[in-house]
């Protein structure tokens, strides 16, 4: 009976060792997936949330502008959390966190009209978001550094 067992144990540890891969070489994989960059959307969600800040700082933005930036920011955001999760639950973790302020920071931002209070509300969602995603890139990054 105990041979069997031991025997059973191996087995499964053999079997499990062949399909793993490492963290590193998981969130790798994630990173460059076929029609998703990891990097490149980063970039480009700081990009508009960057367009949206301005914007909301701008006094004489018209809401026609700011529908604009902020619809940009949201739409890319809801693009960007499709691709969730990660292999890392931390890095996913920041990113959903990071997503939803910045979805939450386009959509006041598309209704803030004129209100300085809504317009600084939804400034701090941005900041709140991109800070996020600046942290779960350097989590992304030494994730993917052991990679060779």
């Amino acid at each position: 009976m105990i041979r069997l067992l031991v025997a059973l144990f191996a087995a499964g540890l053999l079997l499990s060792a062949c399909g793993s891969q490492s963290m590193s070489a998981a969130m790798k994989s994630w990173a460059h997936q076929s029609s998703y960059s990891y990097a490149s959307t980063n970039k480009q969600l700081i990009t508009d949330a960057t367009h949206s800040a301005k914007a909301l700082r701008t006094k004489g933005e018209t809401n026609d502008q700011l529908h604009l930036v902020c619809g940009v920011l949201d739409y890319d955001t809801e693009s960007a959390n499709s691709f969730l999760p990660t292999p890392d639950k931390a890095a996913s973790k920041l990113l959903d966190s990071a997503y939803g302020n910045l979805g939450a920071g386009a959509t006041i931002c598309y209704k803030a009209g004129h209100s300085a209070t809504t317009r600084a509300r939804a400034l701090s969602y941005l900041s709140k978001g991109v800070g996020q995603l600046n942290e779960a890139y350097a989590r992304i990054k030494s994730d993917t550094s052991s990679v060779n």
